[in-house]
């Protein structure tokens, strides 16, 4: 089951792109990029597809809202927060890779968190990489393989959890991974996304990346 009640939806149409609002999705909404039966949730973004402002990149991707439609932004310290995803890869651009799930920043482009699926055609897997900003100011994310041998078209789950004092801990596959942050970040809002970034932008219209989830669920718990 995923509850689509504190998400809205960026997708890779028009100029700009268009953002489907919280009541909107919880409505029903679906079109090629989209797809929701209340149990899964399917998504695609083409390589051709329009681009967000500041971004190089399609996507079709949820961003935290309140319930009401509000975009949701919170401080590190006043919870602990998590993001829980099960989820199939079923296809990536000829790049191979696609982000599946971010903390990013208000009112920035440099997130602190992306999580990427890699996929390598020498070894028919993939791989689930973490790319880090320890501190906002950081230009370069610290680069970490989490997880290996995720095979395309198979089922496996992640886990984001950036708690009250800074510590992060990256789950996926099975493998995780830990580091604190900088306390830099306290005053800096953050908010969780997820879905299918493709991280390519040129091919032919049926060249991009697909992405199931059968869960997906954020907690803030105080």
């Amino acid at each position: 089951m995923v509850d689509l009640a504190t998400w809205n939806l960026s997708i890779p149409e028009g100029s700009p792109p268009k953002t489907i609002e919280t009541p909107r999705l919880v409505d029903g909404f679906k079109n090629k990029y989209f797809n929701s039966d209340g149990s899964t949730v399917y998504f695609w973004a083409p390589v051709t597809g329009a681009k967000t402002e500041n971004a190089i990149y399609p996507r079709s991707e949820l961003r935290e809202t309140y319930k009401d439609g509000t975009l949701r932004n919170w401080l590190y310290p006043d919870a602990d927060n998590f993001l829980n995803a099960t989820l199939t890869v079923s296809q990536v651009p000829s790049s191979g890779k696609v982000v599946i799930g971010q903390i990013h920043t208000k009112d920035s482009n440099k997130p602190m968190v992306k999580l990427e699926y890699q996929y390598k055609e020498a070894t028919d897997t993939g791989d689930i990489v973490a790319k880090v900003r320890m501190r906002p100011d950081d230009k370069n994310a610290r680069v970490i393989t989490v997880a290996t041998g995720v095979k395309l078209g198979r089922a496996f789950s992640y886990r984001i959890h950036l708690d009250r004092t800074g510590d992060l801990g990256i789950t996926a596959a099975g493998r995780s991974w830990y580091t604190t942050i900088s306390a830099t970040w306290r005053v800096r809002p953050l908010y969780f996304k997820a879905g299918v970034y493709v991280q390519d932008n040129t091919g032919y219209t049926s060249e991009g990346g697909k992405v199931t989830f059968s869960k997906l669920d954020i907690d803030h718990n105080t």
